[in-house]
């Protein structure tokens, strides 16, 4: 544990952003798997609905530095060619 007034708030916001960052790869790992399941069941429309929110959970997550810039682009395009197999 720390002594130093600094590093003692350092821990605090370390926690703090730790939490908000699992909060958000959560959304979006939750956002695909619904997209996924949608695509299972073979329904174009839950699964058009389900593809807008995913990439748009996707896009906030490389916003707030959670995941890279690369890595979203990779999973779009791999949720896009998974989409494309229903139509």
């Amino acid at each position: 544990m720390p002594n130093i007034k600094s590093a003692i708030k350092r821990v605090r916001v370390i926690e703090t952003k730790t939490t908000q960052n699992s909060m958000v790869k959560t959304a979006y790992k939750t956002a695909v798997k619904s997209f996924k399941k949608a695509v299972e069941e073979g329904n174009k429309e839950n699964a058009q609905k389900a593809f807008i929110e995913a990439t748009k959970k996707i896009d906030q997550a490389c916003t707030k530095g959670v995941i890279k810039k690369n890595t979203a682009s990779r999973k779009k395009s791999s949720l896009a060619k998974l989409l494309n197999t229903i139509n």
